[in-house]
């Protein structure tokens, strides 16, 4: 069983945003694997679905980017998830807008809401897709630019970048090995 979360903020207004990246991500997950999030437990909306005869649970926290961790953590005791079968999938200022970079384990960075999940899973050492969002020709503080929504002309770029996260998570939870899923996604 593999959970998959896609971190972001749960109101409307925040749905095209540079914060809700994890939440598109997790969306392109469930529309490749078919399912529908119908549920709403552990303070997430959740989807399950199955590839390969593997139980997938896909989750998109409405706790709040910086109290994600919570939601995290419930639905890991719920469903009896070891950090070895838990992938955040995250927007990253720290990356150039559109890249794609995976990870088997690691710090939190910069990110609150990372930090809420490694501060209640109680380990760095679980997957991360995270997405670049980083634009040197934006000049603003990073709170206003990571609630900020993507631009037009970029809806493409970082379109393509959760389509890759959502197919490198899968390409994870159906086994692949992770040095394998870094070198044909990260970038």
């Amino acid at each position: 069983m593999f959970l998959i979360v896609g971190l972001g903020n749960p109101e409307e207004k925040y749905a095209k945003t540079f914060h809700n990246l994890g939440f598109l991500a997790v969306g392109d997950c469930a529309a490749l694997l078919g399912a529908k999030f119908k549920k709403k437990e552990c303070e997430a909306r959740v989807a399950e679905a199955s590839s390969g005869g593997e139980k997938i649970i896909l989750a998109r926290p409405l706790t709040y980017m910086n109290a994600s961790g919570r939601a995290v953590y419930q639905l890991m005791r719920k469903y009896k998830i070891s950090p070895e079968e838990l992938i955040v999938i995250y927007d990253d200022y720290d990356l150039p807008k559109g890249h794609v970079r995976i990870r088997p384990s690691g710090s939190a960075g910069s990110h609150n809401g990372m930090r809420s999940v490694v501060a209640e899973a109680g380990t760095e050492e679980f997957a991360r897709i995270r997405i670049g969002i980083r634009d040197e020709a934006v000049s603003i503080p990073l709170m206003n630019y990571v609630l900020s929504e993507v631009r037009r002309e970029d809806y493409d770029l970082f379109s393509s970048a959760c389509r890759r996260a959502a197919e490198a998570a899968l390409a994870i939870a159906a086994g692949e090995k992770i040095d394998l899923v870094m070198t044909k996604y990260n970038g």
